[in-house]
């Protein structure tokens, strides 16, 4: 039973050519009876200092990746945000979103030792507060495609949820969310071009619309010109090497059995997989080339939630000019942003099934990224 689920967001068109992000005509509200859930990391830039940004990573996907398996593998729109994720529900997914929140809150402080704080917001509140939630959707390829959101109540949302108003508990200890699919056995992918900047760009208070969609196009035009559109991802895809950096990550998010015994059947099984893409060995249906270049194609480095979020593998000059263009922005009260440069970015990712082409990998930087330029925006702020 598709629960409302795929009734709203399956029949929006998907949009493709990522310059057409800002154009308002390709978002839909939400529907009125919908839930807009939010998560964060708590303290996420202390734990960015201890160098904790694959476990930081995991959590924020684990979020995406929890409440899809509990939705059965039914479409919804989502969005990761490096420290954390945000989604949206139809009445009748409600309660087991709320039970994959809950289990995934209590996961992350049992196996990753964060605090992960979670919401869950009912649209009427969001639009009471004069905010909305608007969708569509972009299509990076023919595999699959991403949520865009726009309104305002996403942030909406994320202030609400800072402020302990509609939250949602961790589950009883020992309570494990289905992370089926969730693993992060990429390298880091050092940069081609010199830097792998983190971009985050929001609407200044009272910002004039019009004014900030035109920002909006012209940095996404700047990052169009450059070679892939500033893609981090390699275009034979990330260096695996083996035994991946996050195994152990992927260790913890299995369910059953002591952990030492799921550290030794995820080494088993990561062994088996790095041998077949090494050695480009196919298995069925499964071909390790195309597989590969899926990842690459389906690579979630650009979106669009209340704000521009990239993160672009560019040279030095591209990034100044991305900053130039900015801070002049920002100088007209147009828009507030953060920036932060870094070497490498990073990778995690949720493959349901190798067979299918729309597994997702959600980008980030390898040394900061998202949460990095979260703290330069607000440092300006003050």
């Amino acid at each position: 039973m598709a629960g409302g689920s795929d009734i709203f967001y399956g029949g929006i068109p998907v949009f493709r050519g990522f310059a057409r992000l800002m154009d308002p005509t390709l978002y839909a509200p939400l529907p009125d009876d919908w839930t807009v859930g939010v998560a964060d990391i708590v303290e996420s830039t202390k734990a960015i200092a201890a160098q904790r940004y694959k476990a930081v990573n995991m959590a924020g996907a684990a979020v995406v990746a929890a409440v899809t398996n509990a939705l059965e593998g039914r479409e919804f729109p989502f969005v990761f945000g490096g420290d954390g994720a945000s989604f949206a529900v139809a009445p009748a997914d409600l309660d087991k979103a709320r039970e994959a929140l809950a289990a995934t809150a209590r996961w992350v402080h049992d196996d990753l030792d964060l605090v992960l704080r979670v919401a869950l917001v009912p649209m009427a509140a969001i639009r009471a507060a004069g905010a909305d939630v608007r969708v569509a959707r972009f299509g990076p390829s023919a595999n699959l495609s991403y949520a865009m959101f726009s309104g305002g109540g996403l942030a909406y949302a994320d202030a609400a949820m800072k402020r302990a108003e509609f939250a949602v508990d961790p589950a009883p200890q020992g309570t494990q969310p289905d992370l089926s699919g969730l693993s992060c056995r990429f390298e880091v992918m050092p940069s081609a071009r010199g830097v792998i900047l983190s971009v985050l760009v929001l609407p200044a208070k009272n910002a004039d619309p019009a004014s900030f969609r035109k920002v909006i196009e012209d940095i996404v035009v700047r990052v169009e010109k450059s070679p892939d559109a500033g893609r981090p991802v390699p275009a034979s895809g990330p260096p695996l090497h083996w035994p991946p950096q996050g195994m152990e990550y992927e260790a913890r998010a299995r369910r059953r059995g002591p952990l030492a015994l799921r550290r030794a059947v995820v080494l088993t099984f990561t062994l088996w997989a790095y041998t077949l893409m090494r050695f480009n060995i196919p298995v069925g249906k499964f071909a390790p080339k195309r597989y590969l270049q899926q990842v690459v194609e389906n690579s979630d480095f650009r979106k669009f939630d209340d704000g521009l979020r990239m993160i672009l593998d560019c040279t030095p000059e591209l990034a100044s000019d991305i900053e130039q263009r900015l801070a002049a922005a920002a100088a007209q009260g147009i828009v507030r942003y953060g920036l932060h440069e870094q070497d490498a970015a990073m990778m995690t990712c949720f493959t349901p099934s190798v067979m299918r082409a729309d597994h997702v990998h959600f980008i980030d930087g390898a040394r900061g990224g998202y949460a990095s330029a979260a703290t330069v925006l607000k440092a300006r702020a003050v």
